[in-house]
């Protein structure tokens, strides 16, 4: 079943993206809301990156920081997901084989990829919960008693 299985099978469709111009907290309080660890980033049709929860954790200010929280909150509001983002990013077409994405993802330690048309626009995401979902549904197939005719 794997060697044959593509990514279009199992990726998520459509995927949930923000833009550059997103704020951190916007977009930080909506992956918390979703409880997703990725958004791709996309500006005018094109994925122009991804953020990642890492990516907000490192932009985050130190706990030995002199701001007031106030001051904290400010900052948080005006720093954008441009600034922050991961680009280039890593992608997989749609009809790849989902044993190469996966092997992408183990060689880089990502937990999702995006994935692409030609043109690189945005057609899907394939995330580690979405490579559960299909070996639990190729286990659950396996189960399955054969019927003889």
């Amino acid at each position: 079943m794997l060697k044959t299985t593509t990514v279009r099978d199992w990726m998520t469709s459509p995927a949930l993206t923000v833009s550059p111009s997103w704020s951190v907290r916007s977009a930080y309080d909506l992956m918390k809301e979703l409880g997703i660890r990725h958004l791709p980033v996309v500006d005018k049709e094109k994925l122009v990156g991804i953020l990642t929860l890492s990516d907000i954790r490192e932009a985050q200010p130190s706990d030995a920081t002199t701001l007031s929280a106030w001051e904290l909150n400010y900052l948080w509001e005006k720093l954008t997901v441009e600034r922050v983002m991961s680009s280039p990013v890593v992608t997989v077409h749609a009809d790849e084989r989902v044993v190469d994405a996966i092997q992408i993802m183990l060689e880089r330690k990502f937990s999702g990829l995006p994935v692409v048309d030609a043109e690189d626009h945005l057609v899907g995401f394939l995330s580690q919960i979405d490579i559960y979902r299909m070996v639990a549904a190729a286990e659950r197939a396996e189960a399955l008693p054969v019927l003889n005719s």
